[in-house]
């Protein structure tokens, strides 16, 4: 394909030959002859210098380059929208295959791929053009809306409610059981029993090994277009706002509540029956025990503002250091004594 017209079709302002054939798209390290690359973040320019890449997708307000470019105000998403035209998924199964359990209670729409050795209980409505690909089991009372991809493995729980265009990767477990246990006076646990589904809203991807507990009562809810990485951990009851990000290995403890645009990064565990308000910021392995006022930027445990994490940081290096002078100040303050 030739630079100009991919320049046409992500809508960029083209700098240089667009006659230029592109064949695929590869990293600013790793790009040759005939591929597209992209610069985002402003410390690898200096690899600019270096690429052999045919072509560079960058920002608008950067200098000229001796390749040729797609300007962007905004090059990650141009890149992925780049990627679209020279890659497409395999075609998957259409039509449902004859070793799925498809209830005769379950509504199932227009356009369906059912893949082999699903399972669909009673009562479970899904919307147009579903995609599930093989042993997804979806439970009883499931409702979930158009344009819904489950890949192997994947589960929705009984009376849980998904929206539009909801993404289930591989393994991920909608309402499983929230973690509730009542000790007796003997001492042991009963179990309570968890009541409450989780609703999950339009455009959210959960990816694989995921894991959003139903609530004991009440619900659990992820808000419109949040993003769920492997390997996280939503507790029963909690709530996870618009836009946020839960990155890798993230556990919310139960009655969490996440406000909309957060980024927890990997590692982050969260304290139950707590706020994390609009627009916070955690930095990986935080710990988070208190309430997170809205547009705060936290690292360490316990999670404070990240400027002031990154001085104790500093400063912890130091300590052996530190600790050699106060002796030796302990040292010179016993002799004046004496």
């Amino acid at each position: 394909m030739k630079l100009r017209e991919i320049a046409e079709r992500v809508q960029c302002d083209l700098t240089g030959d667009g006659e230029v054939e592109i064949s695929r798209l590869a990293p600013i390290e790793t790009a040759g002859p005939g591929e597209l690359t992209f610069l985002s973040n402003p410390r690898y320019r200096r690899r600019l210098k270096q690429t052999r890449a045919a072509a560079v997708i960058v920002a608008r307000d950067l200098e000229e380059l001796l390749v040729p470019t797609l300007r962007s105000p905004n090059p990650y998403y141009t890149f992925a929208r780049a990627l679209e035209l020279f890659y497409q998924p395999p075609p998957f199964y259409r039509g449902v295959h004859s070793t799925a359990i498809v209830s005769p209670q379950a509504q199932i729409g227009k356009d369906a791929a059912i893949g082999p050795y699903c399972f669909i209980d009673d009562e479970v409505e899904i919307g147009d053009r579903c995609h599930l690909h093989s042993f997804v089991a979806i439970y009883r009372g499931a409702r979930i809306g158009h344009d819904f991809t489950a890949h192997s493995h994947a589960v929705v729980r009984e009376h849980c409610q998904l929206g539009n265009r909801v993404v289930l990767q591989n393994g991920a477990v909608i309402g499983c059981d929230g973690y509730g246990f009542a000790r007796q006076d003997n001492g042991r646990y009963y179990k309570i029993v968890q009541s409450g589904p989780v609703v999950v809203e339009d455009d959210v991807e959960i990816q694989a090994h995921a894991c959003l507990d139903r609530a004991t009562v009440g619900e659990t809810r992820i808000g419109r277009g949040a993003k769920i990485d492997n390997l996280v951990q939503v507790g029963h009851a909690s709530t996870v706002g618009r836009d946020s990000l839960l990155c890798s290995q993230v556990g919310l403890a139960g009655t969490t509540h996440i406000g909309d645009d957060v980024i927890l990064a990997g590692q982050v565990g969260v304290a139950g029956h707590l706020t994390v308000g609009d627009g916070v910021r955690a930095t990986a392995q935080t710990g988070i025990p208190n309430d997170v006022p809205a547009g705060q930027t936290v690292s360490g445990y316990p999670g404070i503002e990240n400027r002031q994490w990154l001085k104790c940081a500093a400063i912890y290096n130091r300590l052996p250091e530190l600790l050699g002078e106060i002796r030796r100040l302990r040292e010179e303050v016993a002799q004046l004594k004496k």
